[in-house]
């Protein structure tokens, strides 16, 4: 249930985002044509981008919410970072590459054919209408991010939900822009050159790429098959531990499937006493324990192995990779890192 209404917030909240980029795209385009500035038409690019991106992410959440069947017997959670890969390379090669191409040509030809009144209503408007997008997308990060114990901030570093991800930094990045777009258009207007203005307009497509870089680099980290934080990690294995028949739990690996997919599997290394019956009871409960905590394990695979003559108490770790996960620490409370696992 859980699930389902977190998939159904981050719909509402892509679908609001949507709405509000494709009005201002329209705007900020005519406003562009009329007045003639590389400002505005870069903004009209970057609304154009975003308008797609967010049409690529409710086919993300879509396409990936699919249930299970026997080609893909995990699911189709991962296929929701492919759209949202393809929504990153669009906002970098669409947005980024024209606002870029467009300033440099304006400081070279310095030209403007209009009115900036036109402009500057757009512009306002514009900071509007994003402003109520951006709030629905930070109403939901602080609330995920107070389901789990975390920052807003933590949050969305580390959630597996890019869709949130993406909105709140497009969001973030579109306010952002229009400032620069005001403060160039201002200048220009100011000092009669279109220098300012051309420049603005470079810096909305550096903004652009920014945004566009970080969301591609999440997006390839969890299709490649990112494992849940440290923190917890550390909390799967103390439940897997703490069963009566455990001794020991030798290897535990994770992966994130899809938004609310993770996939637990352990080498368990059962005491020796443990009867068949013993061992596939608790199985049966690390079970219930770890999806009762955390909704979003789908999957928890236990396989009964003896300890190797002379290896070590604890269990052993993959490689580390240097990262925001890589500073995390165990702790006794609810973890700031838990957020991975949910969106």
């Amino acid at each position: 249930m859980a699930e389902a209404e977190g998939n159904s917030e981050s719909v509402g909240t892509v679908v609001v985002a949507g709405a509000a980029n494709l009005a201002i795209a329209v705007a900020k385009l005519v406003a562009g044509i009329v007045s003639g500035s590389a400002a505005m038409l870069s903004e009209a690019a970057h609304s154009v981008a975003d308008t797609t991106t967010e049409v690529l992410l409710y086919l993300a959440l879509r396409r990936g919410a699919r249930p299970a069947d026997v080609r893909h017997p995990f699911g189709y959670g991962k296929e929701s970072y492919v759209w949202a890969f393809l929504a990153a390379l669009f906002t970098f090669v669409a947005g980024a590459g024209f606002a870029i191409t467009h300033g440099v040509t304006t400081i070279l030809v310095h030209e403007h054919s209009g009115d900036y009144l036109i402009s500057y209503v757009v512009l306002a408007v514009s900071f509007v209408i994003e402003s109520v997008s951006l709030a629905r997308a930070v109403r939901q990060v602080r609330g995920e991010s107070r389901r789990w114990g975390t920052t807003p901030r933590r949050f969305l570093r580390l959630t597996a939900d890019t869709t949130v991800k993406a909105v709140f930094l497009e969001d973030s990045a579109a306010l952002i822009g229009l400032l620069i777009a005001g403060v160039g258009l201002g200048l220009s207007q100011w000092t009669g050159d279109e220098l300012f203005d051309g420049v603005a307009s470079i810096l909305i497509g550096l903004l652009l790429l920014v945004v566009a870089a970080i969301l591609a680099r999440s997006n390839i980290s969890l299709l490649v098959g990112r494992a849940v934080p440290e923190r917890l990690h550390h909390e799967i294995e103390r439940e897997l531990a703490g069963l009566p028949t455990v001794d020991r739990v030798d290897t535990l690996l994770t992966m994130q499937l899809g938004p609310d997919d993770i996939l637990v599997a352990a080498k368990v290394d059962f005491r020796d006493e443990a009867t068949g019956a013993d061992i596939e009871a608790d199985a049966d409960e690390a079970e219930r324990r770890l999806t009762d905590r955390y909704p979003e394990i789908g999957y928890v695979f236990l396989d009964p192995t003896r300890s190797l003559p002379g290896a070590g108490r604890h269990a052993r770790r993959t490689r580390q990779e240097p990262g925001p996960a890589a500073d995390a620490r165990p702790t006794d409370g609810p973890s700031d890192q838990e957020a991975d696992g949910r969106r």
